[in-house]
């Protein structure tokens, strides 16, 4: 049977008293490994934990050869030691991957889009569907479903099987870790999934608290579903409420009408620059007129126009004292100015 280790037993333990078996270096990291752990190593979509061993800072987790890795900020303890947990990113993690399952699960049981890939972001997370897009009714439909399964607060349950049973039970998976042997890992939410997983979970869907889906965009054929849960959706909602105030307060105008007031301050924004590259265009030909009208002028118009046309990333040609040409860009030409002044 497989080790079932601290996080597995009990994902809201917080901390541990445990021995520390053996130290080392990966990529010139140091790290510890230790008897048991309540930090979740990377994998299954899931990040790693955060938290500290002795007070040393846990700046990874992995797994490697069976073992689990903490790799530290600074020198590995040894002996009897304390494990603490960062557990504000531990729930936000139970929260955003307990809400991928459920999410899956509505979208394949209901409307046959099977999850292809879990990404869980800093922000927010993504799937991957089996479906060539998403319109607009069908992602409020599946929203409207979700939510309706975290109200109705499922219990969320995990238990370990054998290969035996495993064969004889109807599980949603994407298929065991290359190599993988021993029993297998389930997390079960009532009534709705029953998928293989390592991860750590809410013990009730009601723990997701809500859940909402951000936008699309095709990939490999199919969709990926940008949406973000729990904490995450409070703090998205309070960030977006500052931001309009500010834009409120900057345009004067309400939330509803915020949208075409910008729009309607770029439309002014666009017209004024054109206004003014007018001018600078008749102020340039007003001012090479002048130079071309000076006879006696020291000025070499040609080795001017080619060196200006130099700064502005611009092409031309000329003779005697005419040189044209035409700039790709105007952000040297204070420059061009300064050099014309200098030769002048």
């Amino acid at each position: 049977m497989s080790r079932i280790y601290a996080y597995e037993r009990d994902p809201r333990l917080r901390s541990l008293e445990t021995e520390v078996v053996s130290t080392g270096a990966e990529d010139g990291r140091p790290f510890v490994v230790l008897a048991d752990t309540i930090l979740f190593p990377e994998g299954g979509g899931q990040p790693a934990d955060r938290g500290t061993v002795a007070g040393v800072a846990v700046v990874d987790v992995r797994k490697v050869h069976g073992e689990v890795r903490h790799l530290l900020a600074g020198p590995p303890p040894s002996g009897r030691v304390r494990v603490e947990l960062d557990w504000a990113r531990r729930f936000d993690h139970m929260q955003q991957h307990t809400a991928q399952h459920l999410l899956t699960a509505v979208a394949d049981t209901r409307w046959g889009w099977p999850t292809t890939a879990f990404h869980l972001g800093e922000r927010t997370s993504d799937v991957e569907l089996d479906t060539p897009s998403l319109d607009g009714a069908s992602l409020f439909e599946l929203g409207e479903a979700v939510a309706a399964e975290i109200r109705a607060a499922r219990a969320v349950t995990t238990r370990r099987v054998s290969p035996e049973e495993y064969a004889r039970l109807e599980v949603r998976t994407r298929g065991l870790p290359e190599g993988h042997a021993g029993d297998v890992r389930l997390v079960e939410i009532e009534g709705i999934d029953l998928n293989t997983c390592g991860g750590t979970h809410v013990g009730s869907t009601a723990e997701i608290e809500a859940l909402a889906l951000l936008g699309t965009e095709g990939v490999r054929g199919g969709t990926r579903l940008f949406w973000v849960a729990g904490g995450r959706l409070r703090l998205l909602l309070e960030a977006h409420h500052r931001r309009n105030a500010r834009l409120r307060e900057l345009l004067g105008t309400s939330d509803d009408e915020l949208v075409d007031r910008l729009a309607a301050k770029l439309d002014q924004l666009r017209e004024a620059e054109r206004a003014l590259r007018g001018m600078e265009e008749e102020l340039a030909v007003a001012s090479a007129a002048a130079l071309a009208a000076g006879e006696t002028a020291a000025l070499d118009v040609v080795a001017a126009g080619r060196r200006v046309a130099e700064l502005l990333d611009g092409r031309g040609g000329g003779s005697g004292r005419v040189f044209q040409g035409k700039a790709r860009g105007l952000g040297r030409r204070e420059e061009a100015t300064r050099l014309l002044e200098e030769m002048l």
